[in-house]
């Protein structure tokens, strides 16, 4: 018999944000987008800033938006290591675009007081926080 459900939790260092059998997870890793469905291949990934889309049994989504951090699949459980994760209706439309401004205004600033790689972190997570609003607002 094919496995129809696979069980996927999803957690950051400050809550669990999901817990619960799914049919897909589709999910941005260190090489690009994954989806992840029953009877994947074990694997083990890092994760960029993006979205987290889970279909649940029922066929009703959830979308979370993911700072970064670790997949990994088994052949029942897939498992989501968040540096931060948060639902997407908890996301701030406002924040994040004066976040993108800030980065890319420290972007811009010539001066030798600037940590490049940290500032273009800051601005991939805002421009991920973005464009799970704008997908979120694309469903609903």
């Amino acid at each position: 018999m094919a496995l129809l459900t696979v069980n996927l939790d999803v957690v950051s260092a400050q809550e669990s944000l999901f817990s619960g059998s799914i049919k897909s997870l589709q999910i941005t890793g260190s090489e690009g987008e994954l989806g992840i469905m029953p009877g994947h291949a074990p694997l083990l990934t890092s994760l960029k800033p993006g979205m987290a889309l889970i279909t649940r049994n029922d066929g009703s989504e959830e979308v979370i938006y993911l700072s970064g951090g670790m997949l990994e699949v088994q052949p029942n459980q897939v498992t989501v290591l968040a540096d931060v994760a948060t639902r997407a209706d908890d996301l701030d439309e406002q924040a994040a675009l004066e976040a993108k401004q800030r980065a890319e205004a420290n972007m811009n600033d010539h001066g030798g007081d600037v940590d490049y790689a940290e500032v273009a972190a800051e601005l991939a997570r805002a421009v991920a926080q973005l464009r799970v609003i704008q997908a979120t607002s694309k469903r609903n």
